[in-house]
């Protein structure tokens, strides 16, 4: 339990910072407006926002004048999970609000985009080409037949072509859906052929590690493989002709069109996100504009603190949820920082670097980005001018003490640190940044507006200092309006829904303490989540499982103590095979060339057999918690097991573990 004395906080607000902040005018207004308590700060903000919840959520839609060209009947018109329906009625659009700086005469020549390459050179766009460019794009995807509800893909790293495709896509009404370069042909025909789009954009390449990365056989593949495309639109990112068949980027972005919003449904469906196939293919997670819209308004315009004055820059690829979250910036006016290359290049002080040039006031990254700087000795406020930055977050795994610990020394003592946890699935957090809250070691500052965020046990009872599962238990207008090709809702229901009910459980160990704030512990399910990139198993097993010599795989990723992150990968050969150099060598080349670099595995372990179920699944989560300590009787049911015996050696594998570092 946590004790009643609460420790001193790593950092505190002072009173001006507090006053200054939106989340505190918010509460003043929404007092005076809507009832809101006008006193007990947050902790009394946040309870209002969930026992009145359509309240709250009409007073977000309000305080942020969202333009609703039909009005809304109700806020919630069903809050049963899953499929609570909200402001039924309403029509809108996102990519108009992106966009609705550029009609302020005193921003238009401002940057809505500051563009960086490893380089580290920044280039601006600002807020009239941006809208000029999507005008063009979106008129020119009318008249290839996009029409309201068609998907339109990405293959695109982190350049400004990859926002305007997705503004003019959502302006369009069509759905759009991207994965980044780094990811092989079968990763995203694993995702694009699910939901059939009809356009892809793409690029013949990218750089990465100051390296050129060619990327034109892949396309190839892909528009061989998606029957459905009308249209390729190509951008030479290394400076290659389109191939046949295929437009060109400047082609299609050089008219000059007012743009056109279609007014859609409020949950019309703005971007499918994919979960990372841990038991099959990845799920395609269905959006809304108007879920998204409101969701990330109170996101980044009152809990990280965002307007018309800052920077924003978060390191992600057009794979992770965080890049379209990152985009989101433009909603509150902010201009967004992309930065397209690697993190740690030419050295692991890259990304400060980036934001010392592109002068971010909140900067967002990987908590294993925070602890690799701290093990290579980086001394970010010695070396750089960070003197803009109010905000560090970080997501991705949770961020260790150690590491909250070095941004404090190392780049600023007066420095909001905010540790944040979400979902792909929500695409926003659960619980994470509040500017007028203090921060303590280890914890994130407390639940987010309007999400009644809690910690249960295995029979659904509330916990508080002990650590539970993650559920959610009021819908939230994020939420999934669906999965594509989940006709009947099936998977949409087990995958959140099947422990408990009506209630959103999404597969984190927490604590909530007695003061609010929450400690995340790491995944409960088996999810490979590798710097911020999230991979399901399956996607490394029919990789790995191609290769001859290889009966059968088991890969678990394993968050360390420490803030590590420990990936290994167990296989079972086949009789006469041996796991020498050789075949080491191929298994991780096919990894990083099939799948992601960034799931090359840490170790990979010659194993006696793989342990499954009596009806045949792979026994993924019991091994995890066999690696992180667990005993045996307690890791696993054993009659749920094809074969005890073989879970032993994993049970040993910890025991050594703690003796000493496994190789390989």
């Amino acid at each position: 339990m946590t004790s009643a004395a609460s420790p001193a906080p790593l950092w505190q607000p002072d009173p001006d910072r507090i006053a200054a902040a939106r989340i505190t005018r918010f509460q003043s207004w929404a007092a005076e407006r809507y009832g809101a308590p006008a006193q007990g700060g947050y902790a009394a903000l946040h309870r209002w926002s969930v026992d009145e919840l359509e309240t709250f959520w009409r007073a977000v839609a309000d305080w942020f004048d969202v333009r609703f060209s039909a009005p809304y009947e109700r806020v919630l018109a069903d809050p049963a999970m899953p499929g609570a329906q909200w402001f039924p009625g309403a029509t809108l659009n996102y990519a108009e609000h992106a966009l609705r700086t550029a009609e302020d005469p005193a921003r238009t020549h401002d940057a809505a985009l500051l563009h960086v390459d490893e380089t580290h050179e920044t280039t601006p766009i600002s807020w009239s080409e941006l809208r000029r460019q999507v005008g063009a794009l979106a008129a020119e995807l009318r008249a290839l037949g996009v029409r309201p509800g068609d998907r339109v893909s990405g293959y695109l790293p982190n350049i400004p072509q990859a926002v305007t495709a997705l503004l003019a896509t959502a302006a369009v009404g069509a759905v759009w859906t991207s994965c980044a370069p780094d990811f092989g042909a079968r990763s995203v025909l694993d995702r694009f052929q699910q939901v059939e789009p009809v356009i892809l954009f793409t690029v013949d390449g990218y750089r990465y590690g100051g390296k050129e990365h060619d990327r034109t056989e892949t396309v190839a593949e892909l528009r061989s493989e998606l029957p459905t495309l009308r249209a390729v639109i190509h951008i030479p990112l290394l400076g290659t002709e389109a191939p046949a068949g295929a437009l060109d980027w400047s082609a299609v972005t050089s008219g000059d069109t007012e743009p056109v919003f279609e007014q859609v449904p409020f949950d019309h469906p703005l971007w499918v996100l994919y979960s990372s196939g841990t038991t099959g293919l990845p799920k395609a997670i269905v959006q809304s504009q108007g879920g998204i819209l409101l969701e990330h308004f109170k996101q980044l315009g009152l809990h990280c603190d965002l307007g018309p004055e800052d920077r924003f820059f978060w390191y992600t690829s057009t794979g992770w949820m965080m890049w379209n979250f990152l985009v989101s910036g433009l909603l509150t006016g902010t201009t967004v920082v992309l930065y397209d290359g690697s993190p740690g290049y030419p050295d692991t002080g890259a990304q400060w670097r980036i934001a010392e040039r592109t002068e971010a006031t909140l900067f967002g990254t990987s908590a294993a980005y925070v602890m690799a700087c701290r093990k290579a000795e980086v001394h970010p406020g010695r070396d750089h001018d960070l003197s803009r930055i109010k905000c560090v977050a970080t997501t991705g795994s949770p961020l260790p003490p150690d590491g909250f610990r070095w941004l404090h020394d190392e780049v600023a003592e007066d420095l909001w640190i905010a540790s944040v946890s979400g979902g792909t699935d929500v695409c926003s957090c659960f619980a994470g940044a509040v500017p007028t809250l203090p921060v303590h070691i280890g914890e994130l500052q407390a639940a987010c507006l309007g999400t009644d965020l809690q910690s249960w046990d295995p029979q659904g009872k509330p916990l508080i200092g002990e650590v539970g599962e993650l559920v959610v238990t009021n819908p939230m207008p994020s939420m999934p309006i669906r999965f594509w090709n989940d006709p009947d809702g099936s998977r949409y229901r087990d995958s959140y829904f099947e422990m408990f009910p009506g209630v959103w459980r999404h597969g984190d160990w927490i604590t909530i303490t007695d003061r609010g704030s929450v400690i995340i512990h790491g995944r409960s399910d088996s999810t490979l989540n590798r710097q911020g990139v999230r991979m399901g198993s399956a996607d490394i097993y029919e990789a790995v499982e191609r290769l001859p010599e290889i009966k059968e795989s088991l890969v678990i990723g394993l968050e360390e103590p420490d803030g590590g992150y420990w990936m290994p990968l167990f296989v079972h050969l086949v009789d006469g095979a041996s796991l020498d150099d050789g075949l080491r060598a191929r298994i991780k080349q096919t990894i990083r060339e099939e799948l992601s670099p960034r799931h090359v595995p840490d170790d990979i372990i010659e194993v006696p057999g793989v342990p499954h179920t009596l009806t045949g699944k792979r026994i993924e989560v019991p091994v995890k918690r066999l690696l992180q300590g667990t005993a045996l009787a307690k890791a696993v049911n054993p009659g749920s097991v094809d074969n005890l015996e073989l879970l032993r050696f994993y049970e040993e594998l910890a025991r050594t573990r703690k003796a000493g570092p496994t190789g390989d």
